[in-house]
C-alpha cells in the first residue's frame, strides 16, 4: 500500500496548494491514505472546523497536528469529536481531542500516534513515556502505524526513531518547516525522516511574511506575523508499506512547486 504525508501545511497558501493538487497526487503516486499535519492551516496559527471539513473532503483522511493546534479556541469542540484531527498525545490528561488514532480508513486499520519533543519546546510529558504507552494500546492486528514527532531538535527525533524502530512503520519529523535530506529506512523495517518540511510559501521565514519577522526580530513590540506570498512548494513523503507486517518497503520525498490558481 502507499502512504502520503504531506508536510506542515501554513496559511492560504498552502492550504490551497493541497486542495488544488491531492487529487492529482494520489493518482500519480497510487496513494491509499493521505495526511497532513494541519497546525499551521488557519493563517499561520491552528486550524478551524470549517477548514478542517474542507480537507477531509477533498481527499485528506487524517490530520495531525503540534503546539499551536489550540490556538483557536474554536476548534477544541470539534477535535474533541472527530478523532481524525490527532493533537500531541503526550499533552496533559484531560487535554480535548486524542493523541492517538487507531480506526479503519479506506479499508486498512491504521494507527496514528503524535509527539510532541520537549527539547526548545513548551513544557510537555515524556514522549518516550507516552510513546511506549501509547502502542501498548495498539490491537496487534492493526499493523500499519505512523508517528508524527512535532520536535524541534534533530537529536530527540533520531533518538524517537531509534527508540520505536520495528515497532512503528513510519517516524516523521515535523515543526521546523525545513525538509530534511535523511529519509531511510532504519534496520528495523521503520521509515525514518528528520523533518518532512513545509507546504506553503517559501518567499518569507518559514511560511511567514519576511517583512513582519525581521520586525519581530528587530522591534519591541511588534505585531503577529502574516503569511507570506508566492513562491509555493508542497513537501511530502510517500511510504510503500507491506500489509502485512506493516513494516516499509521505501520512503520518497518529494519537493512539488506548485503555482497557485488564481
Amino acid at each position: 500500500m502507499k502512504i502520503l504525508v504531506i508536510a506542515d501545511v501554513v496559511a492560504r497558501p498552502g492550504r490551497m496548494a493541497v486542495m488544488e493538487k491531492i487529487a492529482d497526487l494520489r493518482a500519480q503516486y497510487a496513494i491509499d491514505i493521505a495526511l497532513i499535519n494541519a497546525e499551521n492551516v488557519a493563517g499561520g496559527f491552528s486550524i478551524t472546523p470549517a477548514i478542517a471539513d474542507e480537507f477531509f473532503d477533498a481527499g485528506i483522511d487524517l490530520m495531525t497536528s503540534g503546539n499551536h493546534i489550540f490556538d483557536k479556541g474554536e476548534i477544541i469542540p470539534y477535535i474533541s469529536k472527530n478523532p481524525r484531527l490527532v493533537r500531541p498525545a503526550n499533552y496533559p490528561p484531560g487535554t480535548p481531542g486524542k493523541g492517538l488514532f487507531v480506526g479503519e480508513v479506506r479499508g486498512y486499520k491504521i494507527a496514528v500516534l503524535n509527539l510532541l519533543g520537549r527539547v526548545f519546546m513548551p513544557p510537555v510529558d515524556d514522549p518516550f513515556r507516552i510513546a511506549e504507552q501509547c502502542l501498548k494500546s495498539v490491537p496487534e492486528d492493526v499493523k500499519i502505524r505512523l508517528v508524527d514527532v512535532h520536535a524541534e531538535a534533530t537529536s530527540e527525533k533520531y533518538a524517537l526513531g531509534w527508540f520505536l524502530d520495528g515497532r512503528v512503520t513510519a517516524v516523521y519529523g515535523s515543526h521546523t518547516h525545513v525538509p530534511t535530506a535523511d529519509e531511510r529506512i532504519l534496520d528495523g523495517g521503520t521509515a525514518y525522516i528528520t523533518d518532512v518540511g513545509m507546504t506553503g510559501s517559501y518567499a518569507g521565514v518559514i511560511g511567514m511574511d519576511k517583512n513582519d519577522v525581521l520586525n519581530r526580530f528587530t522591534q519591541v513590540p511588534a505585531k503577529r506575523s502574516g503569511h507570506a506570498k508566492g513562491t509555493v512548494w508542497i513537501c511530502a513523503i510517500v511510504l510503500d508499506v507491506e500489509e502485512k507486517t506493516g513494516k516499509a518497503r521505501t520512503i520518497e520525498r518529494l519537493r512539488i512547486e506548485h503555482n497557485l490558481a488564481d
